[in-house]
């Protein structure tokens, strides 16, 4: 981690896996000396991939957190997601468009919203976020969903956290997940879940 301290973190903010994970990176950035850089990528492609069929409620927020990134910025993207998440999974707010209305309101960027909204609502941007997504694939192979979670020259997707590590518990929790994912020939810590997520 000395050489590049770089954490690139791909998220579909409505996957609430995904968001515990996110809220624990963040906790990690206070206890280890790294730098996260926000990716978006898509449960509406993996499903595609399944031939489930399309669902808006699944594409709207990842097509607007991509064109939050076109339009504002890709410096932005961290903050809309936590705005976005917040209101999708803590506040349970179900509308989508109302979440990501209320998030770019939260973020600074309400004069945005109607046009994110209606780029959201349609493909614009699909190009921008399969790319996204792909680079995410590309990292860890096509068996896995979001969250992918890459430092250096190792990436993973998880770890699947049903409640957020704090404090130093999250650095005890990243320099073990470090350590695996950085043996070349680990692959699968697995077992079943028998909680869900809690966001508190």
């Amino acid at each position: 981690m000395a050489e590049n301290n770089v954490v690139n973190f791909w998220f579909d903010p409505i996957c609430p896996f995904a968001w515990v994970t996110s809220r624990w990176i963040r906790e990690v950035e206070q206890v280890r000396d790294i730098t996260l850089d926000w990716h978006v990528m898509s449960l509406g492609i993996l499903n595609d991939a399944e031939g489930k069929e399309k669902d808006p409620n699944v594409w709207l927020p990842a097509r607007a957190a991509v064109a939050v990134e076109q339009r504002l910025g890709h410096d932005r993207l961290g903050e809309f997601y936590t705005a976005v998440g917040t209101q999708i999974h803590n506040n349970d707010v179900s509308d989508r468009e109302a979440a990501v209305r209320t998030a770019l309101e939260e973020i600074g960027a309400s004069e945005q919203a109607d046009q994110v909204i209606a780029d959201a609502r349609t493909d614009v941007n699909d190009k921008a976020l399969a790319s996204s997504h792909q680079q995410a694939i590309d990292l860890v192979g096509n068996e896995v969903g979001t969250p992918v979670v890459q430092f250096g020259d190792t990436a993973f997707f998880g770890p699947v956290l049903s409640k957020i590590p704090r404090g130093e518990e999250a650095g005890k929790i990243f320099d073990g997940a470090v350590a695996l994912a950085g043996y070349p020939y680990f692959y699968e810590l697995k077992r079943s879940r028998d909680s869900t997520p809690r966001f508190d």
